[in-house]
């Protein structure tokens, strides 16, 4: 595993996992250029509108997807985001008590390919869906094609975040579910 400053600008980073053998060059230094200002005309997705909340490693570390979402996958982001990850062992299953919220709130792998929004592209290559992407984008890696589906999906929780600000505001204990998806969306989940 390497440090946050060993991801830069021209790395290549090979991906092993239990679910892919992948690599993959990164365009920028990690944490940089998140909204980079760029478009793609056919889309019309503006990536300056593209505002996280939350970074992969808080993320990590409030809890997400009940503590399973990358234990087999470590050695390809840095090391800080596993510092005071809450994650599960390899090959423990997943841990609902885990979540910021500690409720279950996401539809397996197996319902997103269902649905069809795995893989979103053709040069898709996050088999494991939206915060895979999300991780790697932030890392500094970019799939234009990819990106703008992305970034559309992630724009899309804006109604979400909408609901809980209007009918649940300072009030962690109102709408639990909502509030841990927002997080999973990196949208503010403690307005």
């Amino acid at each position: 595993m390497h440090g946050k400053k060993w991801f830069v600008a021209g790395r290549k980073i090979e991906v092993s996992d239990m679910m892919q053998k992948y690599s993959y060059v990164l365009e920028y230094n990690a944490g940089t250029n998140i909204k980079n200002g760029g478009y793609l005309e056919d889309e019309k997705i503006r990536y300056e509108n593209f505002e996280p909340f939350y970074t992969p490693q808080q993320m990590l570390r409030m809890g997400v997807f009940e503590g399973k979402y990358m234990t087999d996958c470590t050695g390809e982001f840095p090391k800080e985001w596993f510092v005071s990850a809450k994650m599960v062992k390899p090959g423990e299953p997943a841990d609902v008590s885990l979540n910021y919220f500690g409720i279950k709130s996401r539809l397996s792998l197996k319902e997103w390919k269902r649905k069809g929004w795995l893989p979103c592209h053709k040069l898709d290559k996050d088999v494991r869906g939206w915060f895979q992407w999300y991780c790697r984008y932030w890392l500094g890696r970019r799939i234009p094609e990819v990106d703008a589906i992305q970034i559309k999906r992630w724009s899309a929780f804006v109604r979400h975040f909408a609901q809980v600000e209007k009918n649940a505001k300072n009030r962690l204990d109102k709408r639990p579910r909502q509030r841990q998806a927002l997080l999973q969306w990196s949208w503010n989940c403690e307005i």
